[in-house]
């Protein structure tokens, strides 16, 4: 990941921290507990690995978009974020 990168996602936590917490954090530590769990449990491994990815493919997709919006709200000179 390069600089600028981490410095934009570092801004967009820093602006929303919770929203960000949730889209992009929650559903990686939710695929990580499946795959715990589904180990542990001796639970099939395809699925858990099948959920694992959409979980980080959700969570991949929905950085972006809260991104992407978090952008066009400064371009657009709003500094509050819109609920």
């Amino acid at each position: 990941m390069s600089r600028r990168r981490f410095a934009s996602f570092v801004d967009l936590f820093l602006a929303t921290p919770a929203k960000s917490a949730l889209l992009s954090v929650c559903p990686l530590a939710l695929a990580l507990a499946q795959l715990l769990n589904s180990y542990a449990n001796g639970f099939s491994p395809t699925v858990a690995v099948a959920f694992a990815a959409a979980m980080v493919a959700f969570a991949v997709v929905a950085t972006g978009h809260h991104a992407a919006e978090y952008r066009l709200r400064r371009l657009e000179g709003g500094s509050r974020p819109q609920n």
